[in-house]
């Protein structure tokens, strides 16, 4: 059975009335230019962070995914920004890495935003990181909500161990590819999928990884219609063939079970396969120990038992 909780997590439009100091206190401490990578809400603004707030009013370049929404987020919070706004998205990324790399090394700081969350984790900010890394230039972080860290927590699955998978491919072929790679995955697995694309990606997930295997489904998180639904995955799959799919989505999947230890009895039929090819007891016995990485002296014993 579908285990679905919704939540109401309050209004998406309450504002903090705290800064941290302004630039002083958003800059990292150091001289000259630096790139802040800020975190901006995933649903609701009440997760907007004294830092960013303060970065988005003193920052003397921002850098945005979207300017409109970046326009949206700062009326929200009922701020004024003062610095230069310019798009920075997948699209004009190899183009304006250059530009915005020549304003830090002027001294300017620089805030990148997103639409939600983190940069540069499944979002613009990655190119331009790197090229900052290999010149040696200030790159910190205004940490924030996480789409990612957000539905792991809320899963109900492992947590200790886990790994984000972004987005599938979107062609049928190249998206089983990829989950067949991870059939043996034992860490938590965290998805993210386009909701008019979810039940051909629960479907995938359920030939690649079974259909009994444990998941959860998270839309609208942090927002007022926050759902996490926990089941099988065949379930989840039953439940998206039949709802109406709306909001961003983040699919968490659980890791494959330990594979049982090898025994020497699940390889008797090997050693005697080679027998009777012609090979004597003790150099087959040698031969498929040594590929099965178990004890010589367990195996020759299982066939003896075997054959008595």
């Amino acid at each position: 059975m579908v285990n679905s909780s919704k939540q109401t997590p309050g209004p998406d439009t309450s504002k903090s009335t705290q800064h941290d100091g302004g630039k002083a206190g958003a800059a990292a401490g150091t001289g000259g230019g630096q790139i802040v990578l800020a975190a901006t809400p995933i649903g609701n603004m009440g997760d907007a962070t004294n830092r960013l707030i303060a970065l988005l009013e003193t920052a003397d370049v921002i850098a945005a995914e979207d300017t409109r929404r970046l326009h949206r987020l700062v009326s929200a919070l009922k701020i004024t920004t003062t610095g230069k706004i310019i798009s920075y998205h997948e699209h004009n990324e190899a183009t304006r890495t250059a530009d915005l790399l020549e304003m830090v090394r002027g001294g300017a700081t620089l805030l990148m935003v997103t639409d939600a969350g983190m940069p540069a984790v499944s979002d613009p900010g990655f190119r331009l990181v790197e090229a900052a890394a290999k010149e040696g230039l200030t790159v910190t972080a205004a940490p924030g909500p996480s789409a990612v860290l957000t539905a792991l927590a809320l899963s109900g699955l492992p947590t200790d161990r886990f790994c984000f998978e972004g987005f599938l491919p979107r062609k049928a072929g190249e998206r089983s590819a990829r989950l067949a790679e991870l059939a043996g995955e034992q860490r938590t697995m965290v998805f993210f999928e386009a909701p008019h694309r979810l039940e051909p990606m629960l479907r995938a997930l359920d030939a690649a990884f079974g259909g009994d295997r444990r998941a959860a489904v998270a839309r609208e998180l942090t927002k007022l219609h926050e759902q996490v639904l926990r089941a099988p995955l065949r379930e989840l799959l039953e439940w998206a063939e039949a709802a109406e799919i709306r909001g961003e989505i983040a699919v968490v999947v659980a890791g494959a079970g330990e594979a049982a230890p090898e025994l020497p009895e699940d390889h008797v039929a090997a050693v005697n396969g080679l027998v009777a090819q012609g090979a004597r007891l003790k150099d087959a016995v040698a031969t498929v120990a040594e590929d099965a990485r178990i004890s010589k002296r367990e195996l020759y014993s299982a066939v003896l038992a075997a054959r008595a």
